[in-house]
């Protein structure tokens, strides 16, 4: 059969990815899908908490340094990026995916934890998302410095900083704060309360929806600034208003809240690159 061009590129990677130092990942995509669900755990599932361990493990790079980025699974250390404010809680979900490193010989921290986000976004019904194997672990001081990863209470320019130094553009920017879809902020972690949206374990561009057609004021309540809805059960960020209030970033949130397939292709295609940032 003639696969073309895309077909041949689609096989090779899927080769690339079964064959990687002799690992079987899709036992490792079962494996890690066999952890997801808890209904202990916030809203019953692990799979927004994994999503935010890949999105922070990848989400260090510096394309002018080429330093940082997913490479080294530099996120586990500790001294290190373990310890940086932004990623406090994820010692949960590396606890979980941990023991999959003696289950599967060969496997990469650095590759479980980004293939952990892959698996999360799927099973939650999003878009595939491209991933391949061959990421090698390192040394802790191979890490990247704290602030890197962005900082919620800014505005529009801080996001553009963060994120035009990984090399990301405004399309690429806003398809990836779609993931708010998913998940809740947690006082005990970032400070801020609530989730995003009412199905905080369904991958859509429900964040987007709830960003354009509601109405969101500023919380009265002693922690850090933040929006409610009308209700006051839905939050955002002053990161997320921001993408409202900037011209060209409120045309892709336009975009993606009246066209789920459009988000879902361009949010894969976004999170595939994230994941690869330095490697």
């Amino acid at each position: 059969m003639l696969l073309g061009v895309a077909g041949s590129i689609a096989l090779i990677a899927w080769q690339e990815e079964s064959s990687a130092a002799g690992v079987n990942y899709d036992e490792v995509r079962k494996a890690i899908a066999a952890l997801l669900e808890n209904e202990k755990y916030d809203d019953g599932s692990f799979a927004p908490l994994f999503v935010r361990l890949a999105w922070h493990a990848a989400g260090t790079f510096d394309k002018a340094s080429g330093s940082g980025g997913s490479r080294y699974g530099s996120i586990r250390h500790s001294p290190g990026e373990a310890d940086h404010g932004a990623n406090a809680g994820l010692g949960v979900a590396r606890k979980l995916l941990d023991p999959l490193i003696a289950k599967f010989p060969g496997l990469s921290y650095a590759d479980l934890y980004t293939l952990a986000g892959v698996v999360a976004v799927e099973e939650m019904g999003g878009p595939k998302i491209p991933w391949s194997a061959g990421r090698k672990d390192g040394t802790p001081t191979q890490g990247s410095p704290d602030g890197r990863l962005p900082d919620a209470s800014l505005g529009q320019d801080h996001i553009r900083n963060v994120f035009y130094r990984m090399g990301f553009n405004d399309r690429e920017i806003v398809a990836l704060l779609g993931a708010h879809a998913i998940g809740r902020c947690h006082t005990d972690r970032s400070g801020y309360d609530g989730p995003w949206t009412a199905s905080p374990t369904i991958f859509s561009n429900d964040f987007f929806v709830q960003l354009t057609e509601r109405t969101w004021t500023p919380r009265n309540w002693k922690g850090p600034f933040q929006y409610q809805d009308e209700s006051g059960k839905l939050m955002m960020l002053p990161t997320d208003i921001a993408l409202l209030n900037d011209q060209q970033f409120a045309v892709f949130v336009r975009q993606y809240a009246a066209d789920e397939e459009l988000f879902f292709k361009d949010f894969a295609a976004a999170f595939g690159k994230l994941l690869a940032l330095g490697c």
